[in-house]
């Protein structure tokens, strides 16, 4: 069976262009709080979003930062009241980039997600992993924005 490709869109973000520096303010450095995002006309069929950042680099596999669910079809940048999955640092919502000093760059990969369904039904309290799984079963499109960040 042929599988079909998925829609692209795009995410950008005003603090960072993709490929280059994540600015200190929005990792564990600074003030630890969402680069801002936005993006553009999702695929056609799109109910929802989810959103996933992930460090690839980590030194233990890829670390999971931030999920955000059920992300309205009309939406085209996240904003307050969002649904937030428990990131690998084990707490609910955003915790950024933090890689061991002296470990060298790292990616972060902000991975926007268009899906089939209204809502993940992922249950009280999932975690970024869970909200990743059960996305990828409802995926349509999906765009990414990758920001570099290292500690010296």
């Amino acid at each position: 069976m042929e599988k079909t490709a998925l829609s692209t869109f795009a995410l950008t973000s005003e603090a960072f262009a993709s490929g280059q520096a994540i600015p200190s303010q929005f990792t564990c450095d600074g003030v630890n709080r969402p680069p801002p995002l936005t993006w553009s006309e999702p695929p056609e069929g799109t109910h929802s979003f989810a959103l996933i950042v992930d460090d690839p680099d980590a030194p233990g596999g890829t670390f999971r930062h931030w999920a955000a669910y059920d992300i309205p079809a009309n939406a085209r940048l996240i904003g307050e009241g969002i649904l937030q999955a428990t990131n690998d640092f084990g707490k609910a919502g955003y915790g950024g980039p933090c890689p061991p000093k002296g470990h060298g760059l790292h990616r972060y990969r902000f991975k926007l997600l268009a899906l089939n369904v209204d809502k993940l039904g992922a249950g009280p309290k999932p975690s970024a992993a869970q909200i990743e799984a059960l996305a990828a079963g409802h995926l349509i499109g999906r765009t990414e924005l990758v920001g570099t960040y290292e500690r010296k």
